[in-house]
């Protein structure tokens, strides 16, 4: 049985998810503070956590922040109060996975959970399976797709998870532009139009560790009209 970790102050809010999460045979954790939440998800194997922001003794943020400093790997659904655009972009660049917005159905809930187990499940399946072309070498960048490190130029760069998954995709099909819908598909595992806010979250936390000159970008480029681009040029 799949086991999610639920965090929220908020006894409404916990109860409908405690309650929706288990007819959906999940086995469920609720905790009700940031201290609990990030002992839980230290010293425990879950396959989601779902976490609020807005917790005593430890937000959102600082659990996620220090989760991921343990290197605990569990992805992490962040959730919001709409129109909360800085802590999205906040929780997205210290390691979080995904976010939901309140108000929120259990439908979309049950759907987000799913997508990222599916993505982390095959990107774990995927190293597991990786013998060989691990290392990717290109214009001055090294990507250990195993070891999940990430250099330029021999100086090593610091992502995220879900940074390095989405560099990891975007290499993959280099010299091709994708669409934002496509990325969203292909890294976050689903496909809803209105949250490409997303991917160009995630593009420009990319572009700030990877170019020279944000402004001016020669490895992530947007093609306007189309979506993004990852270049490598030919030596």
């Amino acid at each position: 049985m799949r086991k999610v970790l639920v965090v929220d102050d908020e006894p409404a809010i916990a109860t409908l998810l405690e309650y929706n999460l288990k007819q959906a045979n999940y086995d469920v954790q609720v905790v009700n503070d940031g201290l609990q939440a990030f002992e839980a998800g230290r010293t425990n194997q879950y396959d989601v956590i779902l976490l609020d922001l807005m917790l005593p003794g430890m937000d959102g943020i600082d659990v996620t922040k220090k989760l991921r400093q343990e290197k605990v790997k569990t992805p992490i659904i962040i959730i919001t109060a709409k129109g909360d655009e800085f802590d999205k972009v906040l929780g997205l660049e210290i390691g979080a996975d995904d976010y939901i917005t309140k108000p929120f159905s259990p439908r979309e809930v049950l759907a987000r959970i799913k997508a990222v187990m599916r993505r982390y499940e095959e990107m774990t399946m995927l190293n597991d399976n990786e013998e060989h072309g691990a290392i990717l070498r290109f214009s001055g960048v090294q990507i250990d797709k195993n070891r999940k490190t990430v250099t330029i130029e021999g100086n090593d760069i610091n992502l995220t998870p879900k940074e390095f998954e989405l560099l990891l995709f975007l290499v993959e099909r280099k010299n091709r532009v994708l669409s934002r819908e496509e990325i969203l598909s292909g890294v976050w595992g689903y496909d809803y139009a209105g949250e490409t806010r997303m991917v160009d979250i995630h593009i420009s936390h990319l572009r700030e560790k990877l170019e020279v000159d944000v402004k001016n970008p020669q490895i992530l480029k947007t093609v306007r009209g189309f979506g993004y681009q990852f270049v490598v040029k030919k030596d």
